[in-house]
């Protein structure tokens, strides 16, 4: 999973993202209001954690104009603000959930954890598409009972599949969420990822969960 980061405390946030990466997200981090907006309509996130107080542009202000412009992914609000109006204005313009600085660090990856399970229209934390099943928080992989040995990226592959069934997505947006800002694999780089999980998740080729659409990506899409 993706997420971007919006703090301006740069003590705080650099240990949550030191703290993030360790629990195996890939994670940026804007120090600011107008960079981390930035960030979040330039690139591809599961999530974005916005602090309320920031500086250049304040944390409602971001969460108003990314919902304007149709940006559905979860927000979820970090404050140190106590009064209940700042956490109404904060859901009402368009947060998932909030946290009252200061918080358990444990706190915050459950919350992480419920918010992409509920936005990928899952209830708990084991995720099923026909006879797969991921598990988000040991991160086992099964198909049809048996566990499959996946690597770093091909686990942070299959997650992305699981979580965004039916979407056609590119690979630049694979490449995107795969690797840090400061790599750019080559297009057959994914290819051969993608390939490689194909062969371990559907060795005998009889579920077919991963769609190729010529000119515009993949699909993940288990039919009945």
């Amino acid at each position: 999973m993706k997420l971007l980061l919006i703090e301006d405390d740069e003590v705080l946030a650099d240990q949550l993202l030191g703290n993030l990466k360790k629990e195996g997200y890939q994670a940026d981090v804007s120090y600011d209001g107008e960079d981390g907006l930035y960030r979040s309509v330039e690139f591809t996130y599961d999530l974005v954690i916005i602090d309320l107080g920031l500086p250049k542009l304040s944390g409602i202000e971001i969460i108003k104009k990314l919902r304007a412009d149709n940006h559905k992914f979860p927000i979820l609000i970090l404050t140190a603000r106590s009064s209940w109006q700042d956490k109404v204005k904060g859901l009402s313009a368009g947060a998932d959930d909030y946290l009252v600085k200061p918080f358990q660090f444990e706190e915050l990856v459950a919350r992480i954890q419920a918010m992409l399970r509920r936005a990928g229209g899952y209830a708990s934390s084991e995720l099923h598409q026909g006879p797969i099943k991921l598990n988000m928080e040991t991160q086992e992989v099964l198909v049809n009972g048996e566990v499959v040995n996946l690597t770093a990226f091909e686990h942070k592959l299959m997650e992305y599949f699981m979580l965004h069934p039916q979407k056609v997505t590119s690979k630049v947006t694979l490449a995107d969420y795969l690797y840090e800002d400061d790599t750019d694999p080559d297009s057959n780089v994914i290819e051969v990822l993608v390939a490689r999980l194909r062969q371990k998740i559907d060795p005998d080729n009889t579920i077919k969960p991963i769609e190729t659409l010529r000119g515009r990506g993949y699909r993940f899409c288990i039919k009945d």
